[in-house]
């Protein structure tokens, strides 16, 4: 989708809302509104037209902006928050809008300095709103950054990358470096790996602990294309699987199935987290799931919509969720099951590929 387009649906939440324009600070949001990738810069989207939108970095970026952002007027100037409210100011504009989950106090004293009176709106979320629905070319940066974490994991596991003896460590480099290998910019956030007891830590980072025989081996890792982020989670057991670790990975399996089958348009994120949730809670692991059923993915590695007990809103075509359950023994060994998909009609799209079945190398 051309970024004027997702402009354009800007526009008309900000006539909704009365604003005349919002000035956009949030980096993320300025690269899904203009495609601009450099580390500074802001956006004044006019309600009115697109022909009124200015685009603000500094010198550095000179060059870059020019090839990114072509279609709008560009301005160089450091702060680009202040001289934006500053040209607002000048052309007459009553009411503007500011990212108020972004802006620091600091930061809004110097705006309000050079707003010159006009009034300005806290006008939080706007533009995640819109990333909440991800469009066509969205979706197919997922899917290669979802390929290219298949794919990584399909190397390490064929060129007998857990073996026993290899630390954490070890295995998380090499993991990163085959996403690398197969057209990743990097990862899509610090690699978990997590062997033996340290699986049942959620967010264990790794170590200089050694993999052995018999150990679940816990991989939560993702991969970062075109600035969109894959997540995924795989168990394995390197070895020979005993008879608990089985019974442990078909329940965290049978309730990532349930997850994945409530992913249905309209549905409550809630609902979707409890239909997943009531699976291990009936088998009496409940106080074993110790985190929401999954989030958002996209231009951040957590965005909206948080699939939780306490998650607010229902879910829509095109929203790309995670789907992770997980119990965790402390002491002993924890599972987790995580996959990315895209809400559709029907069923919903799976993106992240490797097998959920049980894999024993």
């Amino acid at each position: 989708m051309p970024h004027s387009t997702r402009r354009a649906a800007l526009r008309a939440t900000l006539r909704d809302l009365e604003l005349d324009a919002l000035l956009v600070t949030n980096l993320l949001n300025v690269r899904y509104l203009t495609g601009f990738t450099g580390s500074n810069a802001a956006l004044l989207v006019h309600a009115d037209s697109d022909d009124a939108t200015v685009f603000c970095t500094d010198g550095r970026y000179l060059t870059q902006a020019a090839a990114q952002v072509p279609d709008l007027e560009r301005v160089i100037d450091r702060p680009c928050d202040v001289a934006l409210v500053g040209r607002a100011a000048k052309a007459g504009a009553d009411r503007v809008g500011f990212e108020s989950h972004h802006v620091t106090v600091d930061g809004l004293d110097a705006l309000t300095e050079a707003a010159d009176g006009v009034e300005l709106i806290r006008a939080s979320d706007l533009v995640e709103l819109l990333r909440l629905v991800k469009d066509d070319a969205e979706v197919e940066a997922l899917r290669m950054a979802c390929a290219a974490a298949d794919r990584a994991l399909a190397g390490l596991i064929e060129h007998g990358g857990l073996r026993p003896g290899r630390t954490e460590k070890e295995i998380a480099r090499e993991l990163e470096n085959r996403m690398l290998d197969h057209g990743a910019a990097g990862p899509s956030f610090e690699s978990i790996v997590a062997a033996g007891a340290n699986s049942a830590v959620p967010h264990h980072r790794p170590t200089d602990a050694v993999v052995r025989d018999g150990d679940f081996v816990k991989l939560d890792f993702g991969a970062l294309v075109d600035g969109y982020h894959s997540d995924m989670t795989r168990t394995l057991v390197v070895g020979r699987a005993a008879d608990w670790q089985r019974d442990l990975y078909q329940l965290v399996a049978a309730s990532q199935k349930a997850g994945r089958t409530a992913l249905e348009v309209g549905a409550r994120v809630s609902d979707v987290d409890a239909a997943a949730r009531g699976v291990i809670e009936q088998a009496g692991y409940g106080d074993q799931f110790l985190h929401g059923l999954g989030h958002g993915v996209g231009l951040q590695i957590h965005e909206a919509p948080a699939l939780s007990k306490a998650g607010d809103g229902t879910l829509l075509p095109g929203m790309a969720v995670t789907v992770e359950p997980g119990v965790y023994l402390a002491g002993k060994g924890g599972v987790r099951i995580e996959d990315t998909l895209v809400v559709r009609e029907g069923a919903p799209e799976l993106l992240t590929l490797t097998t959920k079945e049980l894999v024993v190398v």
